[in-house]
């Protein structure tokens, strides 16, 4: 996709000299992201709220550079910026190519699962959002009723059950959750058995490793089920019931216009529909 001119200029203020005439866009919830494959991504915040957590996150990822982990994170190459009243930063390049839906060796998801669990909380401190850092923070069961009261009357109790069986899961010891483990966000050897690279770690807090199981259904369920022990992988089916109304929790927050917020509601009746439709998983 074509790069906006003055997207173009806020990177090239940030590495002035750069061929940036063959950058390609990539767009996230909270960040333009100007893509120069090998060299660099630029990170341009949307929201005064996300330009907001830019410096912290960067010091995350400096954070998670020195944590040992057995595959590489973008790191800072610049200071944070304000660039024509945008707040900016350049990363590295992170090498590796996500995988297609469906595929992955349950090796290399258990390989990443256990470098996630390495990494000693006390690190970080201070550099994680909270559990459901993603849809509300503290707030995720109250934005949920909200969520579960703006849904038509035949999936309201369906959704309630779903976020009620989450909500009330046993306890298990918390370990650093990256939140969005799926799809671009990991980057794998040709072969795709090694995890080379991962990015985005936006969503990063002390939680409920099942949750990244979870996103990590991306690969398949029968792939994840020989990638973790039966606990997890039954907790991770019921996390992942609960992430189709995360969305519409996210519009809330950020107090999306009406059409807006009936786009998400209209997404997460799909989810819904979908997932209801599925077999139960197995045992």
């Amino acid at each position: 996709m074509e790069v906006p001119d003055d997207l173009l200029a806020i990177a090239d203020a940030l590495m002035p000299g750069s061929a940036w005439e063959r950058a390609r866009l990539g767009r996230g919830g909270s960040h333009d992201v100007v893509l120069l494959p090998g060299v660099a991504a630029v990170r341009i915040a949307k929201y005064a709220s996300t330009a907001a957590l830019l410096p912290q996150r960067c010091q995350l990822l400096s954070r998670l550079e020195k944590a040992g982990l057995p595959f590489a994170v973008p790191v800072p190459l610049t200071d944070v910026v304000d660039v024509n009243g945008r707040a900016a930063v350049a990363l590295s390049w992170v090498p590796g190519a996500p995988t297609a839906r469906g595929q992955g060796q349950p090796a290399g998801l258990r390989d990443l699962m256990a470098a996630l669990a390495s990494v000693h909380l006390a690190d970080v401190d201070g550099l994680l959002g909270p559990a459901h850092a993603y849809a509300g923070g503290p707030r995720w069961p109250e934005l949920m009723r909200e969520v579960s009261a703006l849904l038509p009357d035949e999936w309201r109790a369906e959704a309630a059950e779903r976020v009620a069986r989450a909500r009330d899961l046993p306890p298990v010891p918390v370990r650093l959750v990256h939140g969005d483990l799926a799809g671009e966000n990991v980057h794998w050897d040709p072969a795709g058995r090694h995890c080379v690279g991962v990015l985005d770690w936006d969503f990063a807090q002390p939680f409920d490793p099942a949750v990244d199981a979870a996103c990590l259904a991306w690969h398949g369920w029968s792939t994840l089920r020989e990638a973790v022990d039966p606990q997890t992988y039954q907790r991770a089916r019921i996390w992942y019931l609960t992430f189709g109304l995360d969305q519409v929790a996210v519009s809330l927050l950020r107090g999306d216009p009406a059409r807006v917020l009936a786009e998400q509601v209209a997404q997460a009746v799909a989810w819904l529909e979908r997932t209801t439709q599925q077999p139960p998983p197995p045992r």
